[in-house]
């Protein structure tokens, strides 16, 4: 008897009201919560504005709401899809070797538009792809030393396409790569 007159007692606090979906006690400012909540995205980890957007009314934020809250982030700084873009292309393609065409579709998943996409990837040379291409390779052609050299090569490739890159260029630092190793290969270039 005693704790139920004790849970019965206690004060609710309007953060405990508050459901996902978008419902909230009467009074409270839904573009204050909005912008809680893209903060609270922020923090975590970088977002694209289409991200944000999506976050917002997947919780039934009102459209006119997230465009005010997103408008002010934009002029704020805190949302800029081109910086977005252009770090996102800088770290996936150093730290995961991933091609501009791979980065480029991670890119547009994420909302960005075409126009920024092409812009961050064009930050990459043709010379930067060929060398991470180059790397990939070799790394994997050395963790699989010891195995006969159709199972490396067929390796070698399919990382290499898992990262995005065209065959005729995979093909081309494959078979350089033996050749460095001094394992003698015929690899015809498939695009030609």
């Amino acid at each position: 008897m005693r704790d139920r007159r004790r849970s019965a007692d206690r004060s609710v606090s309007p953060e405990d009201e508050i459901s996902p979906g978008g419902s909230r006690p009467p009074g409270e400012d839904p573009e204050a919560r909005a912008r809680a909540l893209c903060l609270r995205m922020l923090t975590h980890s970088p977002r694209t504005r289409a991200q944000l957007e999506r976050a917002l009314l997947r919780r039934e934020f009102p459209q006119e709401t997230v465009e005010s809250v997103l408008g002010t982030f934009g002029d704020a700084g805190l949302i800029d899809d081109a910086a977005f873009a252009n770090a996102w292309v800088t770290s996936r393609h150093h730290g995961r070797g991933l091609s501009r065409r791979a980065l480029a579709r991670e890119l547009r998943t994420r909302g960005v538009e075409e126009d920024t996409v092409r812009d961050a990837v064009a930050h990459l040379s043709d010379e930067d792809e060929a060398a991470a291409a180059r790397e990939l390779a070799r790394r994997r052609l050395e963790m699989s030393r010891g195995k006969d050299r159709d199972t490396r090569i067929r390796r070698a490739l399919g990382v290499l396409a898992r990262k995005g890159y065209s065959s005729g260029l995979a093909y081309r630092v494959v078979r350089e790569e033996l050749e460095r190793e001094g394992v003698e290969v015929e690899l015809d270039d498939p695009e030609l």
